[in-house]
């Protein structure tokens, strides 16, 4: 009898604890999280947008992604404005240009947390940086294409000048040939982010220097387009090239001998990790002061750098399996 009693009270506690758990997990799912972003329409957002949706289920909160499919930064300042209006609890943003800070104040001076995410603006009032250390991206390439070039030979850098952050991973490119004596870096194309041009930017590339030895690349742009010249020449395998970021064809690439490997972006991940600061701020702030928001502090970190990974044919399957799950 007394074990039958015991039984229902642990059936009864039992109940009590899903009922409650489930409460826990459901009780800021009207909490609004919004991330604000361009170029949508790229396959490197997929997995952004993973892991902005996966986090939300994590914390049981409403995520929600916006912006304009193309590279368009008016209907991007236009989405953020809309973002602001509905008041959410905190705004993540692809910090791509400049043109942005306005916006990012305004959320600020509305009570309303940013964090930039990919691009940073600390100019800004935004909250946090959350994303990959450039140099390192540039660094860990320009080992990689060391390695597969046996420390010397003539390289080109494909990027787009001007923009910092594939400026800063050129500098990490070049820092890390200063390591092998024999590599040089004989010119920089300008990819201008389109396929076409950096195809005919590396074509034109490779006739001026026909003992061109590697393409280093600051992007999925410069990957593609180099990979695809050195194909159309007769010079897949070759020429050696380590491309950026994660993209379905250029893994492809890297199956087919074409392209060496690529750096990749902790990309899921890293939308996971800005909602996270976010809601850490909202909900799980540490007592820095008696009161953080009358004495205008913050007890987080304002910058969050993720993990910076490679892909070549020892672990290709595995991106593979992941972006057809994105």
């Amino acid at each position: 009898m007394k074990l039958k009693k015991l039984l229902a009270m642990v059936l009864i506690l039992s109940c009590f604890f899903i009922f409650f758990l489930g409460m826990g997990s459901s009780a800021f799912a009207e909490e609004e999280y919004i991330y604000v972003s361009c170029m949508g329409n790229l396959e490197f957002f997929n997995a952004h947008k993973f892991g902005w949706k996966w986090g939300g289920e994590r914390l049981g909160v409403k995520t929600t992604y916006v912006g304009p499919a193309e590279y368009d930064l008016n209907a991007m300042v236009a989405a953020f404005d809309r973002a602001i209006a509905k008041q959410p609890k905190g705004i993540v943003v692809f910090a791509v240009e400049s043109v942005l800070i306005p916006s990012i104040n305004k959320a600020a001076a509305a009570g309303i947390p940013v964090v930039t995410i990919l691009g940073d603006l600390p100019n800004s009032k935004r909250l946090a940086f959350v994303g990959s250390h450039q140099y390192t991206l540039g660094f860990l390439g320009g080992q990689k294409l060391a390695q597969a070039l046996g420390g010397k030979g003539k390289v080109a850098v494909l990027s787009i000048p001007g923009v910092k952050m594939f400026d800063d991973r050129e500098e990490g490119f070049r820092a890390a040939f200063k390591d092998s004596a024999g590599i040089s870096v004989v010119q920089v194309g300008d990819t201008k982010a389109d396929t076409v041009t950096a195809i005919n930017v590396a074509k034109s590339i490779m006739l001026r220097h026909p003992d061109l030895a590697g393409f280093a690349c600051t992007d999925s742009t410069g990957g593609i387009g180099s990979a695809t010249a050195a194909e159309e020449t007769g010079k897949a395998g070759t020429v050696k090239i380590i491309s950026m970021d994660r993209n379905s064809d250029v893994l492809q690439k890297i199956q087919k001998g074409v392209i060496t490997g690529t750096v990749v972006q902790n990309d899921a991940s890293m939308a996971y990790w800005a909602l996270l600061v976010l809601y850490n701020h909202v909900h799980n702030q540490a007592p820095l002061t008696s009161n953080n928001q009358a004495a205008k502090v913050s007890s987080e970190p304002d910058v969050v750098y993720t993990s910076v990974n490679y892909a070549d044919k020892s672990n290709l399957k595995f991106f593979l399996e992941a972006n057809k799950m994105y």
